[in-house]
């Protein structure tokens, strides 16, 4: 069986939800952060990051959200959360989940992960002042043309849209002006809408 690490208001929310819509048979466990459950010994023995979401999977461990989300989309094919069928469409996918972990989680992380960067607190007050345009830039990106309605892919359903999901919960804590994200915020009340998305998410808070 999987096992499948998290811990509330993470992004470890994308992967877990695609978990269940998967219906895959998991153990979820989650990691303490306000006690450092991250950074223990028998956790970095797993996972020597000492981030979430981790798969142990019968074949080892799987960090880093787009990979996680390929894997079990790929694994259990026949849910249809990625266009297995379609290279190019699968590489579009793809590159939106980058985007989405390698600059718009970033520019999130400068809020509340400063220190990653440097240990100025000048500078890490600094980085917290730009994240509201940094995350409105990202997102202004998204909502103007990434994005393509009803869904991420267009009318096809993906993990992609459980992983912007997770990031659109970030924003007004970010200070991003939403009136200029009604697509976003869109998709976000539609994802909503799903008892397993609700399910989810009450595990996050």
């Amino acid at each position: 069986m999987l096992k499948f690490y998290y811990a509330p208001r993470t992004c470890a929310l994308a992967a877990h939800l695609a978990l269940e819509h998967l219906g895959a048979p998991y153990e979820a466990i989650a990691l303490n952060f306000a006690k450092q459950a991250q950074r223990s010994p028998e956790y970095l023995a797993l996972n020597p990051k000492g981030r979430v979401p981790a798969l142990v999977t019968e074949r080892g461990i799987i960090t880093e959200t787009p990979a996680l989300l390929l894997y079990l989309c790929q694994r259990y094919p026949e849910a249809g959360l990625a266009p297995l069928d379609d290279i190019f469409a699968l590489a579009e996918m793809q590159a939106f989940n980058s985007y989405l972990s390698s600059t718009v989680h970033v520019a999130h992380a400068h809020r509340v992960r400063g220190e990653r960067w440097t240990d100025d607190p000048a500078a890490i007050e600094a980085m917290k002042r730009k994240v509201p345009q940094s995350m409105g830039d990202c997102m202004a990106l998204i909502e103007n043309g990434m994005l393509r309605g009803p869904w991420v892919m267009g009318e096809r359903y993906s993990v992609a849209d459980m992983y912007l999901f997770t990031i659109a919960g970030w924003l007004e804590g970010d200070g991003v002006d939403t009136s200029k994200l009604p697509r976003v915020l869109e998709h976000r009340a539609r994802m909503l809408e799903d008892p397993v998305v609700q399910r989810v998410c009450a595990l996050y808070v």
